[in-house]
C-alpha cells in the first residue's frame, strides 16, 4: 500500500468514525476462516458493519476523529482488529457474546457507545445489557399505560358490581 492509498484509507475510516456513535473494536484472530465467515454473516443479518482494519491506519483516524474521546480507544489496538459499526448500541455485544459460546473468541477490545468509552472484554456484559432506544421507549409506554389500565379495570369492576347489585 503506497502513501496515497494509506491516506485514502485513513480518510475512509475517519469518515466512518465521525458518522457513527456506536463503534466496537473486536479481536477475531485465531478464528478459522469458516468461523470468521459465520461471524460476518451474523453481523450482516443484524445490520452491523464489520471490517478488519490495520491498527496503524485506525490509530491515525482515531487521533483525527471529531470526538477527541475516541483517542482513548488507541491502547486497545493490539493484534488483529475488527471494526464494527451499528445503529443499535447493544447488538454487537450480544453478537460477540452469543458467537463465542463455543470458544473464547471473538473478544471485545473496546467500544465507543454514545460518547462513553469501554475498554476490555470484561465490559461485554455491561454493553450487552444496554437498552436500545426502542426498548426504552417500549418500557416508558408500558409504565405510562399501566396506571391507566388499573383505573379502567377498577371502573369496569365498579360498573359490573353496580349492575349485579341492581339486578
Amino acid at each position: 500500500m503506497n502513501k496515497q492509498e494509506k491516506t485514502q484509507e485513513i480518510e475512509r475510516i475517519l469518515d466512518l468514525l465521525n458518522a457513527n456513535t456506536k463503534i466496537y473494536l473486536a479481536d477475531c484472530s485465531s478464528l478459522t476462516v469458516e468461523k470468521v465467515g459465520q461471524f460476518r454473516r451474523s453481523c450482516f443479518e443484524k445490520k452491523v458493519v464489520m471490517q478488519v482494519v490495520k491498527n496503524t491506519l485506525l490509530k491515525k483516524a482515531l487521533e483525527r476523529a471529531n470526538d477527541s474521546k475516541m483517542a482513548e480507544l488507541i491502547p486497545a489496538l493490539k493484534g488483529e482488529t475488527a471494526l464494527m459499526f451499528t445503529e443499535v448500541s447493544n447488538i454487537p455485544a450480544k453478537l460477540i457474546k452469543d458467537f463465542r459460546k463455543g470458544g473464547d473468541k471473538p473478544k471485545l477490545k473496546a467500544a465507543y457507545v454514545e460518547e462513553m468509552i469501554f475498554i476490555g472484554d470484561d465490559k461485554l456484559e455491561s454493553l450487552a445489557a444496554l437498552k436500545s432506544k426502542n426498548e426504552l421507549i417500549g418500557e416508558i409506554i408500558g409504565l405510562l399505560k399501566s396506571p391507566i389500565q388499573r383505573v379502567i379495570g377498577g371502573l369496569e369492576n365498579k360498573t359490573k358490581d353496580g349492575a349485579e347489585a341492581a339486578a
